[in-house]
């Protein structure tokens, strides 16, 4: 049996027992230390935070600044404000990492595989052709092939030249 070392994922397993105090959708932007909390781009209403946890390379999420639990409560204001930054970060993903496609969704409610419920989040994960292989199935692993910090910084780069 080959062994794959991913120590980083400990990480996610702590966090997974233990809970944390507080919305880190709530807290993040307040503690205006982007570059630590890996948000990548602000806008009126909503922020771009890097995935911590990804399912792919350059896993983002585009999340409202107001603690919103529910996609039915979401202003319109709001919700423009979100699908403009959707729109950009695609635009940014496609100027810096070339994805051949992208998943783009919710998860509303614990059942629907929500980590964090009580805050709505869309998920833009980008897709390449030959991406996919069976390590998920044969044995629960997800490899995703660069480290954390160094997609952060090309994506937040992305992000500075595009859109200031």
């Amino acid at each position: 049996m080959k062994l794959l070392w991913a120590p980083w994922r400990m990480e996610y397993i702590k966090s997974a027992v233990e809970e944390q105090p507080g919305c880190i959708f709530c807290e993040f932007p307040k503690q205006n230390n982007d570059q630590a909390n890996l948000i990548l781009y602000r806008s009126k209403k909503s922020f771009v935070i890097m995935n911590k946890f990804p399912y792919n390379n350059g896993h983002i999420m585009v999340v409202p600044f107001a603690h919103i639990g529910n996609i039915l409560d979401v202003d319109d204001e709001t919700f423009m404000d979100i699908h403009q930054t959707i729109k950009k970060s695609i635009q940014v993903l496609n100027s810096t990492v070339n994805p051949h496609g992208f998943n783009i969704g919710m998860n509303l409610g614990r059942v629907a595989g929500a980590g964090i419920e009580d805050h709505v989040h869309y998920h833009i994960v980008p897709r390449w052709n030959g991406d996919t292989n069976y390590m998920p199935v044969l044995s629960n692993t997800k490899v995703v092939s660069e480290a954390l910090n160094a997609t952060c910084k090309t994506l937040s780069a992305g992000f500075k030249e595009l859109f200031g």
